[in-house]
Formats: C-alpha cells, structure tokens, sequence
C-alpha cells in the first residue's frame, strides 16, 4: 500500500496562506495582474503569514522577459515571502550569459524574444559570441545575482514546489537539479503519492490538472494569455487564472 499525501488531505502550515503561480513566459503583464489580486486578497483577510511561490519559466517566448524578472526582483527585495524557483528556461538563459557556445540551446527555447526584452538583436551579429556579449552587456547585475540565487525548490506544509517534477523513489531532499527543472515523463506517469503534494509547471496543460500526488498549474501563459494560480489555506484550495483581455 502507498503511504504519501493525498491532494484532497494535504494542507498548508497552520496559519500560512499559499500561492503558487504557473509558467509565465514573458507575460509581465498578467504577472502583475495576478500579484494585484493576490495583493488585495491578502489586504482584504489578512491571514496569519503567506507565501507567494513562482514555479519558474519567467523569460522567453513571451514578449516582456525583461520586465517579469524586474518586477520579481522588486517583489522580493520588498518582501522575502515571494519566493521565486528555477525553470529549464532560467538555466539556459544564465548559461548562454556565460558562455556563447549556449547558443542552441538559448535561441531554441525562446531566447530571441528574451534578448528583445533587453534591447539586444541577436540576429544583428554576425557571430553567435559577439551576440552573447552584447547580450551580457544589457542585462542587469541584479537580473543577473536573480538568476543566480533562484532556488530549485520550496517546501511548505504538505506541498512541495518545484518547476518540472521529481524522480519517483528518490527523497524529496536528494532530488537533482536537472530532474526538478526538466523531468516529464517518468514523474508524469508515476501513479502512486509521493511524501508530499508535487506542485509544478513545465508541461503546458489546457487546464491546470489536478491529481491525487500532483498538480500542473502550467497553462502556457505566453500564448493563452491564462496564467493560472493554486490557493490553499489549511485544506481549502482554489484556483483563479488571470485571462488576457
């Protein structure tokens, strides 16, 4: 028999409201859309403590990279309880920061629109490291040291928040940072619960899918324009999704 937490039966820590936010992909717009209602929601019912937990995928594909990780920036240094974890997409774009020989696996993930959010054309180079530095150039030092310090994952209560998913029989405290930042299949087809509720994006879903160990908030913000949030308080959950348009 499988001992875990179910969805239904896990709650948040006593006290503490929980948000968790999918993928958003450049969409700085509906990023700030959600935090307004967040904002208001915790104005409004002032619960004990809360945490604001983004899964990762903030740059590329969309059109404001730049500005969602600006805003995050901001939002943390105004308050530790925005807590901001690492996707696939951050690790690609700290790497090619570093390294030009990056260049296929940045340009092929979306970073052409990332770099446009910077002011930088890549296209406009005649060589792929001279892109690279221009790029380098015009990205922030605190863009940067945010890239840097991005976690690979957060626990609270029943939950843990991670961005693609974990290895099915590894503990929660020895996962990899490839497998919490670029795990599919082997998570998504794993039937049994884990010790705690998975909570993640990475694979992009038409609706957030719910399931008795895990739940995939990731509704391909860039392109739906829904970017989707998960709510707990005690064992109370909801999900709201801030629409385009």
């Amino acid at each position: 028999m499988a001992h875990g937490v179910h969805f239904e039966e896990a709650a948040a820590p006593d006290g503490m409201r929980l948000y968790a936010i999918g993928d958003v992909h450049g969409r700085a717009d509906l990023l700030r859309r959600v935090h307004d209602r967040i904002d208001a929601e915790i104005a409004r019912d002032r619960p004990d403590d809360w945490r604001v937990v983004h899964l990762g995928d903030y740059v590329d594909r969309g059109a404001d990279s730049c500005g969602v990780i600006d805003f995050l920036v901001r939002r943390m240094e105004q308050d530790p309880r925005h807590v901001a974890l690492m996707g696939n997409h951050e690790e690609r774009f700290a790497m090619f920061l570093q390294d030009a020989a990056e260049w296929a696996n940045f340009i092929n993930f979306g970073g052409r629109e990332t770099a446009l959010s910077y002011g930088v054309d890549l296209d406009a180079y005649g060589e792929e490291a001279a892109a690279q530095r221009a790029l380098a150039a015009a990205v922030p030092k605190d863009h940067v040291l945010f890239l840097d310090r991005l976690q690979l994952s957060a626990t609270f209560g029943d939950f843990f928040f991670c961005h693609a998913g974990i290895r099915p029989g590894v503990p929660l405290d020895r996962q990899t940072q490839a497998d919490l930042v670029w795990i599919r299949r082997e998570f998504h087809d794993h039937q049994d619960l884990y010790p705690k509720v998975i909570v993640h994006g990475h694979t992009p879903v038409a609706a957030p899918d719910i399931r008795p160990n895990r739940v995939n908030l990731d509704t391909l913000a860039y392109d739906s324009g829904i970017l989707t949030v998960l709510v707990v308080d005690g064992t109370d959950k909801r999900l709201f999704a801030t629409e385009e348009g």
